[in-house]
């Protein structure tokens, strides 16, 4: 007979060699497009004991899907010890798709993959995870995170904010009633009116040899700076320069005794920055011309208007004098506004002058012009016109002339462009 002993010995070896239980989780998988899933699952684990103290060892296993089908055994795992789950990597076309956690229930009958599926590690009778997970374990985060506003060392909630220059965000400060500028600085809405000095006269000494003078206020901008000599604009970078609030004369522009300096300036701009044009009537050119006896029209003198001089709403009058010598021929004259002709006269050989007048009333998209000439015996003529000439950008006044005998002469005897706000 054989042993009770023997027999114990061999259904302890029995249970010994017995694989675990097995639940079979079997579905069919489709893309959002409705075809069928093509690919493999990865699915890993860590080890644990299943419910029949059988040790499971971590490991993976990669399962392929063909046209939507799986079928595969897993020991359960919601009865292991200690509580256990199922990493699972779908890959499709080459390309880890997604992942998802997988927590197996013991079953005799197929489960589908919705009923072992769980969202939330701990879900299920799962445990909680207690590793922590690096902010590199997550795809992109650390790029994503470095992309993001931080908060500067001004922030505060409730208040306008902005960007200060290291890419911060901070808070405006200021009270209430303050305007908030692109720069996030604040000023009392409304902001500073400018200033301007009219009729400055120079401080210095006018011995011929003295070139400092020093002016009441500093000019900004230094373009807004007009210097009369006894009446004549002087042009900057010519006769003179500015430094702060001191001009410096060339030695051959030296005021000599007797002479009398006169200054116009712009002392700031207002809230924004941007810049003021004078209040009152200012001489932009003044002086002589020259002389031609070319048969085409030649310039004889120019006013060049610097940009940011004239806006929309100012009238430029202009004003000149002509002498022609001879009487065997007669002479031409025009006058241009950029490059459009404000007018254009002939005059018979027996006028000895000639004389005109033109204005520019600059609207926003150019100038509306109107001229008046006559002659010692040429008739009063007068007309009308417009221009689309880029007056902001600056803009010169040309006098040009003719003769018809190159013995004779066509002289610019005098000339004024006056500025009208």
């Amino acid at each position: 007979m054989i042993s009770r002993s023997f027999l114990a010995v061999v259904c302890l070896a029995i249970s010994l060699l017995a694989a675990p239980p097995l639940t079979t989780i079997q579905d069919v998988l489709y893309k959002a497009d409705g075809t069928r899933f093509n690919g493999t699952l990865s699915i890993s684990w860590k080890s644990f004991e299943a419910i029949d103290r059988s040790a499971i060892a971590q490991q993976f296993t990669t399962v392929t899907v063909v046209n939507g089908n799986l079928q595969l055994q897993l020991v359960p795992t919601t009865t292991a010890s200690p509580s256990a789950f199922y990493t699972v990597v779908y890959n499709s076309d080459g390309l880890v798709q997604f992942q998802e956690t997988w927590a197996v229930p013991s079953s005799v009958q197929p489960l589908r993959i919705r009923d072992v599926r769980v969202s939330v590690v701990g879900a299920v009778g799962l445990a909680p995870l207690s590793a922590t997970v690096q902010e590199s374990d997550v795809v992109g985060l650390i790029s994503d995170l470095g992309a993001r506003p931080l908060k500067g060392p001004g922030y505060a909630a409730g208040r306008v904010a902005y960007v200060n220059p290291t890419g911060a965000i901070e808070t405006v400060t200021g009270t209430p009633g303050d305007c908030v500028r692109v720069d996030g600085s604040s000023v009392p809405c409304g902001g500073t009116q400018p200033n301007f000095v009219d009729s400055d006269t120079p401080a210095g000494l006018v011995d011929g040899l003295n070139t400092a003078f020093t002016l009441s206020g500093v000019p900004s901008p230094a373009a807004s700076l007009t210097v009369y000599r006894n009446g004549m604009l002087q042009a900057a970078g010519q006769d003179f320069t500015l430094s702060g609030n001191q001009i410096l004369f060339v030695p051959a522009a030296a005021p000599q005794p007797g002479d009398t300096l006169v200054a116009s300036y712009r002392l700031a701009g207002d809230a924004t920055g941007a810049p003021q044009l004078y209040p009152t009537t200012q001489v932009l050119c003044s002086g002589l011309g020259a002389a031609t006896n070319s048969s085409t029209l030649a310039s004889i003198g120019t006013c060049a208007i610097p940009a940011g001089f004239l806006t929309a709403g100012d009238r430029v009058e202009i004003r000149f004098d002509l002498d022609h010598s001879g009487t065997a021929g007669g002479f031409g004259f025009a006058v241009l506004w950029g490059a459009t002709t404000v007018l254009s006269r002939n005059a018979p050989a027996v006028d000895a002058q000639a004389t005109g007048r033109a204005d520019a009333a600059l609207t926003a998209a150019g100038a509306q012009l109107n001229h008046q000439s006559w002659g010692t015996s040429l008739a009063f003529a007068a007309g009308l016109g417009k221009s689309t000439d880029d007056y902001t950008a600056g803009i010169t006044v040309d006098f040009r002339a003719l003769t018809a005998q190159s013995a004779e002469t066509v002289t610019l005897r005098n000339f004024t462009v006056v500025r009208f706000p």
